[in-house]
């Protein structure tokens, strides 16, 4: 991992400061989105359109201030964390974060070896060894090349778009149906289930963590001994920040629509679509092979790209609360274990995901609320601190995922939703 570097110059052109956020929202179109993204439209049509368009909008204030973060403090909110807590505390931070850094990896791995045994008939086990193997390769350019990672990021985000947008182009979308899903409203008990689902599991915590790092060695540190240089430089950044984090989640909440839109037009009311494998068949039977290959091909490239990034988070964590760095190696065999585990065991891809994401909203909490507490904080950010238009909407929006993630596992355990 790159350490941050001094910078002094405000660089001027704002498109050349685009890419952390792009890495990061990876996170929003990985493989644990799309069942629950095609399920949706084909069991509830474009009902639960507004919950992707409201994940999005609280996805963007999140993922902004993770970025604003690294910025001012030149530090990662892990950083921040592990320099605050306690030892035992600090360990116990990292071990629930560890955690949820594997059951991120469980989704993203087991989603691309779903993928490649859809394209080549690759027994699931072996495909988890090949997509763990590959995003080995897609790691090592992090480091020194920091740049071409987020440019092989990027690419993968545009291959994975063209996968599950692609299918749009061949189906009769309902235009007053679509502004009418904009509109918040139920069907039953079980689609407030899923939008729970949907909207609750949408903000990743190694997303969260991860940003702040990005942004923190994309963009360096000013030192302290130029106050005014450095309030500028800040300034410039966080305006680039604003149009990043804009721009990738307009993509990833688009690609998420646009699965939901797929769904509602040409897989209504079909059987299986709650997972994976059921719903790329839907598609190749319903849609074309043409758009099946490209859904298949987009969920491989989604499955490597965010288990590469994934990774990246995990060991961002472990450096800020433990003090440790570790080879990239280590770290991808520490987070890609449990995955192959389960493959090894023919459990159930589907029922592993569902439990990813259960695991998935015990850690949002300890995400989100030491993110609001700390860019709120003037002893932390000074004069970048959240202003009260800001730090409200923050809270309503923290509040709102958390509730949502704890009505999601409870609803998980009770009804096995």
């Amino acid at each position: 991992m790159t350490s941050p570097s001094v910078k002094t110059r405000p660089e001027r052109r704002l498109l050349h400061l685009l890419g952390p956020a792009f890495v990061a929202a990876i996170a929003y179109v990985d493989p644990g989105n799309v069942a629950a993204n095609l399920s949706a439209g084909a069991k509830y049509g474009y009902t639960l359109l507004w919950v992707l368009v409201a994940a999005n909008a609280m996805a963007v204030i999140v993922q902004y201030l993770s970025a604003k973060l690294g910025l001012v403090t030149g530090k990662s909110l892990p950083q921040l964390l592990g320099e605050r807590l306690r030892p035992r505390n600090r360990r116990l931070y990292w071990a629930q974060a560890e955690i949820v850094a594997a059951a991120t990896d469980l989704a993203e791995v087991i989603g691309g070896a779903i993928a490649l045994y859809i394209l080549f008939g690759v027994p699931l086990l072996a495909g988890g060894v090949i997509v763990g193997l590959v995003s080995l390769l897609i790691l090592m350019l992090q480091g020194k090349y920091q740049r071409r990672f987020e440019a092989v990021i990027m690419a993968m985000l545009l291959i994975i778009t063209i996968g599950f947008v692609g299918g749009l182009f061949v189906s009769e979308l309902d235009l007053g149906a679509m502004f009418a899903g904009l509109v918040p409203r139920f069907v039953d008990t079980q689609s407030v289930l899923l939008a729970a689902s949907m909207l609750g599991a949408t903000v990743m915590p190694h997303a969260i963590y991860l940003h702040s790092s990005l942004a923190r060695d994309r963009h360096g540190h000013t030192p302290e001994d130029h106050v005014d240089g450095r309030a500028q430089r800040i300034r410039h950044l966080l305006r680039a920040t604003k149009l990043d984090v804009v721009l990738a989640l307009v993509v990833a909440g688009g690609v998420n629509i646009a699965m939901l839109l797929l769904a509602a037009a040409s897989l209504p009311g079909i059987d299986g679509t709650d997972t994976i494998e059921g719903a790329a068949a839907a598609i190749t039977t319903h849609v074309g092979p043409v758009v099946g290959l490209l859904f298949a091909i987009g969920l491989l490239v989604s499955g490597l790209a965010s288990t590469s990034v994934g990774a990246y988070a995990g060991a961002e964590i472990m450096a800020g609360l433990l003090k440790v760095r570790v080879s990239i190696l280590t770290r991808r065999v520490i987070t890609i274990l449990p995955a192959l585990i389960l493959l090894g065991f023919n459990i159930d891809p589907t029922w592993a995901l569902v439990l990813s994401q259960v695991v998935l909203s015990f850690g949002i909490p300890f995400a989100l609320i030491p993110l609001i507490n700390l860019t709120g904080r003037a002893d932390v950010m000074g004069e970048f601190t959240n202003g009260k238009p800001l730090r409200y909407v923050a809270l309503f929006v923290v509040l709102a995922i958390v509730a949502l993630n704890l009505w999601l596992i409870f609803s998980t355990i009770v009804w096995g939703a």
